[in-house]
């Protein structure tokens, strides 16, 4: 439930609220809005008598919040939230694009793809230190040395990094390195994963997992916010279907549909979505176009030698295309004033 305090609520009644709330064993989450502050109320699925609350010093009112996703739902926060990755955030209305490699394979590479993603005025560096891949044979990245050679790359360019954590063990070491924890679509349920990123404080890049439902993706989102993170961002990466065409089915719905039920940034992943660097680009558009706060797209100075996804990997050349076309329609959006959230 939501406890919505009066406009005139002191710090010192908003202090008792949350006092009187863990003195239940209920866990309490602030959310201080433009107008007023409203604290969110969370257990483990016992009713919650609000009487127990109603009464008190500075409470105006209080609600039910109906989804299963408390922390999640525009029930509990209407305003869309704003995540940082370094020096940007994602939900104001800009367009963050995040480009890099799949996985971080060398020096070289890694140099050479961090300085054409900057070149083309993207905002923040991707690229796997720790890859979690079906065969046991795969390459599965370079571990702690990846990350080092991300820290270069961040040194030489300025772009933040995103790169992925694949075990809770890892969480400590990789937020050491890395401006954003990624969460891959293999571990989107990976529970234990997702309370070592809540507790981490780093921003979440959290990925769609290849068979969840939206419900199920707001749940993991959740996992997190309940340990006290709420830099979250979740990213549409493509679903499994019936089809095979392409390597996942890009869900455009998704993108509206979680404006309207989340307060949290969406980014759409085209690369994992279709699995085809000639697909890529149309779907980064109309990603853009369906109000995503943003892309991931992965670049590689090489694919054809690439260690791990090289067939999606956009070159340098076209990606710097795509970023043009994705700031294009970005720009026509604004200037028509459609916003990027439905109509509640």
């Amino acid at each position: 439930m939501m406890i919505i305090m009066r406009t005139s609520a002191t710090k010192a009644e908003v202090e008792h609220v949350i006092a009187r709330v863990k003195s239940f064993e209920l866990d309490a989450h602030l959310s201080d809005g433009a107008e007023r502050t409203v604290i969110g109320v969370v257990g483990d699925g016992r009713p919650v008598d609000k009487n127990l609350f109603i009464r008190l010093p500075g409470v105006d009112n209080i609600l039910p919040i109906s989804k299963p996703y408390k922390l999640a739902s525009r029930e509990f926060y209407p305003q869309d939230s704003l995540v940082p990755i370094g020096d940007h955030l994602v939900g104001n209305g800009s367009r963050i694009i995040i480009g890099g490699p799949c996985a971080v394979e060398s020096r070289e590479q890694l140099l050479e793809s961090a300085k054409a993603v900057k070149d083309a005025g993207a905002h923040a560096l991707r690229g796997g230190a720790f890859k979690p891949r079906t065969s046991p044979y795969s390459f599965q990245g370079l571990g702690e040395e990846g990350l080092k050679l991300l820290a270069e790359a961040r040194e030489l360019t300025g772009l933040p990094i995103v790169t992925e954590i694949i075990s809770p063990e890892l969480v400590p070491l990789v937020a050491e390195y890395a401006d954003v924890l990624q969460i891959g679509a293999r571990n989107m349920q990976n529970y234990s994963l997702l309370k070592a990123a809540g507790l981490s404080k780093r921003t979440v890049l959290l990925k769609r997992g290849m068979s969840a439902t939206i419900n199920d993706f707001l749940m993991a989102a959740e996992y997190i916010l309940s340990k006290g993170n709420q830099n979250v961002i979740l990213c549409e990466r493509g679903i499994r279907t019936f089809e095979t065409a392409t390597r996942n089915t890009t869900d455009i719905n998704a993108i509206p549909v979680l404006k309207l039920l989340t307060h949290l940034p969406i980014m759409l992943d085209p690369s994992h979505s279709t699995g085809d660097w000639r697909l890529v680009s149309a779907l980064a558009r109309s990603g853009i176009a369906a109000g995503a706060d943003g892309l991931v797209i992965e670049v590689h100075p090489d694919p054809a030698n690439a260690l791990s996804d090289g067939a999606q990997s956009l070159k340098p050349k076209r990606f710097a295309e795509l970023v043009n076309q994705a700031n294009a329609i970005a720009d026509v959006l604004k200037a028509a004033n459609i916003s990027s959230t439905p109509v509640q």
